[in-house]
């Protein structure tokens, strides 16, 4: 601590540290790092994260151990786990849930980041880190989608391959070479199994390691929205800031005890979650010459299938008419040079907009749904973090995304209607929406002053 003689650690510990930052580290990021005094349950979600990441881990090596990469044994390999290896059945229950649940955590804590402003400056890379990570989350649920080889492991990854063959001009040779075959078959399940178990995974370690160091370097967010390093007491701590441990890693206890109770009540009586965790067609092995009727993607990735979906041909119309609207709107508002370019842009890309097939624009869609996250932190303007201190319609507007991309969820899950496909495309357009305006409607309203320092009750 700043103002205050370090003890030099002295022993088997003292040994270590003088080859191995250990204590430095310790010190660093629990013992000596200082988190804001007033978080609140959201803030369980993030060490969740973090256990379900090791669950995961272990289930997964345990699975390995058994599980043959081959098409004519991978199902068969899946069947004598849950039948005949000792325990077997609950560790591929616990993997399966836990990358549903995984999913559950992580979409929370991107939920409180959005709430709190924890995106906003100076955790732009802690933000930029977290969304990679939520990639690297897709790649590896829908990776390890395929193992099992059943029906719906298949055919799910038949159809999103099969998306990339609607890029111009190199989409079917970029959908041959990520198969390794011109369909789905053994060669496509060696390499995602490959993916799945070793490439995806250092990645993903690699990153949630940059997350935590870029959130120690600047500090965590808080619900208020404050800095607590503006105010420090003489020794250099903040006066508003509490050690991470003992005191948060004891308060996340209560976390992860209410986690578990959810998560072993799943693993033990529902583990299929009524078909969202575990699909009914995937219990049947799976058969190239015969086509479930309605194939859809495991639950977390229904809301951006649904974008997909919902972009057909006649609703390019309806994108190509609001990029001509808003390239009149910006050769309005626009000032200096980027009053001609703007419009031009947005004009050029409302001829694209028909031009090129709508299965691309679908796939740009699904896509630029997950990559606008990356640009949050340049998009809201407000002069203020946290939505406590937001005008109350900032709120609401809040609540009908969320709402809008639950809705979007179960549209995703459903054989698709003609009421079904209308009420995506409003959804689409909510949700990118949503973004886009963050420009203009986030700075509108009246703010609530924000207080000097934390506003905490103790509990």
């Amino acid at each position: 601590m700043a103002g205050e003689k370090s003890v030099e650690t002295t022993g088997v510990l003292g040994w270590v540290d003088k080859r191995f930052p250990l204590t430095a580290n310790i010190k660093g990021h629990l013992t000596e790092y200082y988190a804001p005094k007033n978080f609140n349950f959201w803030y369980f979600f993030g060490s969740l994260a973090m256990l379900v990441l090791v669950l995961q881990i272990v289930t997964g090596i345990f699975l390995v151990m058994h599980y043959k990469p081959d098409a004519e044994l991978a199902f068969q390999s899946v069947e004598h786990i849950m039948r005949e290896v000792p325990g077997g059945w609950f560790m591929r229950y616990m993997h399966s849930t836990g990358a549903s649940m995984f999913f559950v955590v992580v979409y929370l804590h991107m939920v409180r980041a959005l709430l709190y402003g924890s995106y906003r400056k100076p955790r732009e890379l802690v933000w930029i880190f977290g969304v990679g990570i939520f990639l690297c989350l897709m790649a590896e649920a829908f990776f390890g989608y395929l193992l099992p080889w059943g029906q719906m492991s298949y055919w799910g990854a038949q159809v999103i391959v099969n998306l990339f063959s609607a890029i111009p001009f190199i989409g079917p040779e970029l959908a041959i070479w990520i198969r390794g075959d011109y369909v789905v078959s053994d060669a496509t399940l060696n390499r995602f199994f490959a993916f799945h178990v070793i490439a995806i995974p250092l990645v993903l370690l690699g990153l949630v390691a940059a997350h935590i160091i870029a959130l120690h370097e600047v500090g965590s967010n808080n619900p208020d929205g404050i800095e607590i390093k503006s105010k420090k007491d003489k020794y250099g701590r903040p006066l508003d800031g509490i050690p991470f441990h003992p005191y948060y890693t004891v308060h996340d206890i209560l976390g992860v005890a209410g986690f578990f109770i959810v998560f072993m009540a799943i693993v033990f009586f529902a583990p299929e979650m009524g078909g969202y965790f575990l699909e009914y067609n995937n219990f049947i092995p799976a058969d190239p010459l015969k086509t479930p009727p309605h194939i859809a993607p495991v639950w977390y990735f229904t809301p951006f299938y649904s974008m997909l979906r919902a972009t057909t041909d006649d609703f390019t119309w309806v994108l190509a008419g609001s990029s001509l609207i808003a390239a009149l709107v910006m050769f309005v508002k626009c000032k200096g040079l980027a009053k001609v370019i703007v419009p031009v842009i947005l004009i050029a890309v409302a001829v694209l907009f028909r031009l090129i097939d709508a299965k691309f624009w679908g796939v740009v869609a699904m896509g630029g749904a997950v990559v606008l996250l990356f640009f949050l932190p340049w998009l809201d303007y407000s002069p203020v973090r946290s939505i406590r201190y937001r005008p109350n319609w900032h709120k609401w507007l809040y609540g009908i995304f969320f709402v809008n991309f639950l809705i979007l969820g179960y549209l995703g899950t459903q054989a698709p209607t003609d009421v079904f496909n209308l009420m995506s495309q409003i959804g689409t357009i909510i949700y990118l929406a949503f973004f886009l305006l963050m420009p203009v409607w986030s700075r509108m309203g009246t703010f609530k002053p924000v207080p000097d320092r934390v506003t905490f009750h103790a509990h």
